[in-house]
């Protein structure tokens, strides 16, 4: 069964950086889009960005433009979202998506 666990988040000041990590199992991971996801109290969860199977092609939400980064390493399974500039807005719990799958999620939480 597909298995998506993700790690990395936790406590950073605004303006700092995190760096998630979302490793797959149960599925040929090189043929697959992976999306990163978020979540914060009281909303509804939204889309954050994508990244093709090859990881030639991202597509970012406007507000993480120019800050995030999804990157994909193939032979590890695995799928990262490099977060720069963090702000108090960003925190949520963050999530990895995969053939209609979800992972558990990782809570990030920007504050002074």
């Amino acid at each position: 069964q597909v298995q998506l666990v993700e790690s990395g988040g936790g406590l950073v000041q605004p303006g700092g950086s995190l760096r998630l990590s979302c490793t797959a199992s149960g599925f040929t991971f090189s043929n697959y889009y992976l999306s990163w996801h978020r979540q914060s109290p009281g909303k509804q969860r939204e889309f954050v960005a994508r990244i093709s199977p090859s990881g030639g092609n991202t597509v970012y939400t406007d507000s993480v433009k120019g800050r995030f980064t999804i990157s994909r390493d193939n032979d590890k399974n695995t799928v990262y979202l490099q977060m720069s500039t963090l702000k108090p807005e960003d925190t949520a719990v963050y999530y990895c998506y995969a053939i209609s799958s979800w992972g558990q999620g990782t809570q990030v939480t920007v504050s002074s």
